[in-house]
């Protein structure tokens, strides 16, 4: 408006201007904050990791784990001093040198499948030639209608079969990985009329299969929890649920392709975290 000839500039309208200032430089703050905090989690220890170039690595998955494998492919890429040869292979003979190998084990939503074909490819020469074997279950195999006892029993007296023969080579369990839970409206409509969010019941059977995994065997055996690396923020904060009195956990939406598939950063989070692991399993077996 003008007043006497010159502009006047309404108060309100100077309000809302230094608060749309305020506002996008908290929401610049807090961008360049939540890169930062991604960085971080995609971190590897460079250096540490040399002690995997001279190992035989197996990797028994399905599409979780494609996306790990897709992830150490990225961190390889960025970081030419990592020498790893990443080979999706299950044949004996590809062992006779230092290789990280994968393959698909059995089928999807059929986990007792998943564990015999692991055994057999265990069993078919990869035992006592791999240093370190890794097996991990994929989100579709655990879900509210999965017998988490059984199926729990069944892997149980697999692997102990297989630890006992085949002693030179390390077995590494897997917690079972995450779902994002429904969220929104739908999600609010859900709760009024007393059902719960999708993905609710599913990962609560997640969390029951992962405790009596991780009760067996966390400070016995190695044992790489995925379902906690999935459920963490990039600020450190975890996706959080409740049932029964008991705290459950959901996959963090910042790392979620699909709702259960992992994005570039969830899948080089994940990656970075194994080799990361594994290299300090290295570690530890050498003192």
């Amino acid at each position: 408006m003008r007043k006497n000839g010159a502009i006047i500039i309404p108060k309100i309208f100077l309000l809302l201007s230094g608060l749309a200032i305020f506002i996008s430089a908290c929401g610049g703050s807090a961008v360049a904050e939540s890169k930062a905090a991604l960085k971080r989690v995609t971190e590897v220890k460079v250096d540490e990791l040399d002690t995997l170039f001279d190992k035989k690595i197996y990797f028994g998955h399905q599409s979780v784990g494609f996306n790990i494998v897709d992830g150490i492919k990225d961190i390889l890429n960025e970081n030419t001093d990592i020498k790893l040869n990443v080979v999706e292979t299950k044949n004996p003979e590809d062992f006779k040198l230092p290789v990280f190998a994968h393959s698909r084990n059995g089928k999807n939503t059929k986990p007792e499948s998943r564990i015999d074909d692991f055994v057999q490819d265990i069993s078919g020469g990869i035992g006592n030639n791999a240093d370190y074997a890794i097996f991990k279950f994929c989100f579709i195999d655990v879900t509210e209608k999965t017998d988490v006892e059984n199926i729990f029993e069944y892997y149980k007296k697999s692997f102990a079969k297989l630890k006992k023969k085949y002693p030179k080579t390390t077995f590494v369990h897997v917690t079972v990985p995450l779902t994002t839970m429904q969220t929104g409206l739908k999600a609010i409509i859900k709760k009024i009329i007393g059902r719960r969010p999708f993905g609710y019941e599913d990962n609560y059977s997640r969390y029951r299969f992962n405790n009596m995994l991780l009760d067996e065997y966390r400070g016995r055996e190695p044992v790489f929890d995925i379902a906690e690396i999935e459920s963490t923020k990039p600020d450190g904060k975890r996706i959080s649920y409740e049932k029964n009195g008991e705290t459950f956990n959901a996959l963090a939406p910042e790392y979620a392709l699909d709702g259960g598939l992992l994005n570039e950063t969830g899948r080089k989070y994940a990656a970075a975290r194994l080799l990361n692991f594994l290299a300090d399993l290295d570690g530890k077996s050498k003192k």
